[in-house]
């Protein structure tokens, strides 16, 4: 027959062995959520770059840099249906693109190193028409990740601007 004493050193070493069963569960866990959740953030950086390498998008940032837009939205309608769709193509883009960095889907500062003032200057082109359209529509949303990056860039260019990459880089 097995003593009371042998039977609690069995059950101590169970609960043992399962205790530290749980702590190595848990640890796995959250490595394998980290592990994860650096995987989607790889995945989504690459996803902006290559969107933001393709030709299309470089004819965008050209249209935009080198046109002047409308102040209303009234005058953007009255521009060319191509020009209408330039407009809200790389509207879209941005507003995603504000989106994606709110969510801390990806670091500002990819953004801030590929785009940079890009995205403060195209959105100050944009801007009478937004305004005029969050209150002729009304919808106070409209465009607003897009605004919220632009300003979060620009604030960090005035307060923080980092030096280019080649002057700080190790040699």
């Amino acid at each position: 027959m097995i003593s009371a004493a042998t039977v609690e050193i069995v059950t101590f070493f169970a609960n043992i062995a399962l205790t530290l069963s749980f702590i190595v569960a848990v640890i796995f866990g959250i490595a394998q959520i980290q592990a994860v959740t650096r995987d989607r953030r790889e995945r989504f950086t690459l996803d902006v770059l290559r969107n933001f390498q393709t030709r299309e998008f470089a004819e965008l940032m050209n249209h935009t840099i080198l046109r002047e837009w409308p102040k209303t939205h009234n005058a953007l309608r009255a521009l060319p249906e191509s020009e209408q769709v330039l407009f809200a193509q790389l509207a879209q883009q941005m507003e995603s693109l504000g989106l994606i960095v709110s969510e801390k889907l990806i670091e500002v500062d990819l953004v801030d190193k590929t785009l940079g003032d890009f995205v403060v200057a195209a959105w100050e082109k944009y801007k009478p028409v937004f305004l005029d359209m969050r209150a002729s529509q009304p919808d106070p949303f409209l465009g607003e990740y897009f605004q919220w990056l632009a300003e979060l860039i620009a604030a960090r260019m005035r307060s923080n601007a980092r030096k280019p990459y080649y002057e700080s880089a190790p040699r």
